[in-house]
């Protein structure tokens, strides 16, 4: 029977052979406490032994991981009282000095005869190859092509072959993991199992085998992610309360009807989806996708103008000045000659008697468009935010400028992202 990975979360590491009260405390500071915490600790790189760099074939200035058993060691200090370790290691082939400030452990951790893999940046002190502070793996006898190094705390004092001894047995109690994704999707997204991921990034056949192995588990994670970040996002729908928008106007139906063309089936089927939201009692979050030129903007202006003939205000946000000025510019020509009413909603077949003036005198205004960025000047900007203060400003088009703390609506309603995905 296959496992869940919420099921390994409940089994505890101690669990495991040779974890004892002082093991799992070690682990516990790296945090790792249930099998699953140990099992997604995944290694920070491999030791492939049968492409691991001779020391006496670096070059100084190039980053090298060297494989190599300690031959001497010496602990001094510097004139600074700077403790300082000296270790000679070798690798078959040639000496390398290591140098390690401020790391007195060091001496006990690397004792003559240890082997270990060190990876730092390779420099020349008197004429021999040195590297100073370089990262260490000890491996202890794990003997097979590629071995994992984990990413370890010096103060828990577990090395990295401790640790992959204990994922061994992990994978073992773990056995057939249950995996949401189907193989139909499997196949067609082009990724393996998450069993067979999950036992070849910690013991990989190959570094192939290895990457084709994080490809999937990352594909796990940002699954995740996604399913978590849907989940909020639909508990904050449900229980968030929000505008019953007025999506049935005469704003929007004449705005529809000036238009040269007629909306295409994918804009019709779009307007309507937000309508519904937007109508609903709930803050709609929605991406709408399309093909520069399908018509996005259109759509996006009939959300504004949904808010607008409901008395609510709209907001359009766009990631440069130079595209907030086009769609400044392309909404003005847009809208030009539109008017709302003190309800914000004109009648669906304009103003009484088509007498503009008589409706200016009824309580009509022509609808106002302002733009917003960081070259207004001063006293543009003035008139803008008491603009938006009072409601007289119905649509509001600008960039990151819309979120300054002075930036105040008087009733917002509807906001628009442009290319949501620049804004980081």
């Amino acid at each position: 029977m296959s496992r869940r990975l919420s099921q390994l979360a409940e089994i505890p590491v101690s669990v495991l052979a040779g974890v004892g009260a002082k093991k799992a405390e070690a682990l516990a500071a790296m945090d790792i406490r249930t099998i699953l915490d140990l099992l997604t600790h995944y290694p920070r790189r491999y030791l492939d032994r049968t492409r691991q760099a001779a020391i006496r074939e670096l070059k100084v200035g190039q980053e090298a991981l060297v494989l190599a058993k300690v031959k001497r060691v010496q602990t001094r200090r510097t004139r600074q009282r700077r403790a300082m370790v000296e270790v000679d290691v070798f690798d078959g082939s040639s000496y390398l000095h290591c140098v390690f400030f401020n790391q007195p452990w060091r001496a006990r951790q690397l004792k003559i005869g240890t082997e270990a893999v060190f990876f730092g940046r390779l420099d020349s002190f008197k004429g021999r190859p040195q590297m100073t502070n370089p990262v260490v793996d000890l491996v202890g006898d794990r003997t097979g092509r590629i071995v994992p190094i984990y990413p370890q705390s010096e103060k828990a004092g577990l090395t990295t072959w401790e640790l992959s001894t204990m994922v061994e047995e992990g994978l073992v109690r773990a056995g057939e993991l249950a995996d949401p994704l189907p193989r139909h999707w499997q196949d067609r997204l082009d990724v393996v199992d998450r069993t067979w991921a999950m036992t070849q990034i910690h013991n990989p056949e190959s570094m192939g085998a290895a990457e084709v192995a994080r490809r999937r588990l990352v594909l796990d994670e940002l699954l995740r992610l996604q399913t978590a970040l849907v989940m909020r996002k639909r508990a904050v729908e449900r229980e968030a309360k929000g505008i019953r928008h007025t999506v049935h106007g005469g704003l929007v139906e004449r705005f529809h009807s000036t238009l040269p063309f007629t909306l295409t089936s994918a804009q019709q089927r779009a307007v309507a989806e937000i309508a519904a939201d937007l109508a609903g009692p709930h803050p709609m979050h929605r991406l709408l996708q399309g093909d520069v030129g399908s018509g996005k903007t259109l759509v996006a202006v009939t959300a504004l103008l949904m808010a607008v003939q409901g008395s609510y205000q709209g907001a359009f946000m766009a990631p440069t000045e130079v595209l907030a000025e086009q769609h400044g510019l392309g909404m003005r020509d847009l809208l030009e000659g539109f008017t709302v009413d003190r309800r914000g909603a004109l009648p669906p077949d304009g103003p009484p008697n088509g007498d503009s003036d008589a409706a200016t005198l009824s309580g009509d205004r022509p609808l106002r468009v302002e733009l917003l960025v960081n070259r207004t000047t001063a006293g543009e900007r003035t008139r803008i935010l008491a603009g938006l203060a009072d409601g007289s400003v119905d649509l509001l088009i600008g960039t990151h400028a819309l979120l300054e703390e002075k930036v105040a609506f008087g009733s917002l309603g509807v906001v628009v992202i442009d290319e949501q995905h620049r804004f980081g």
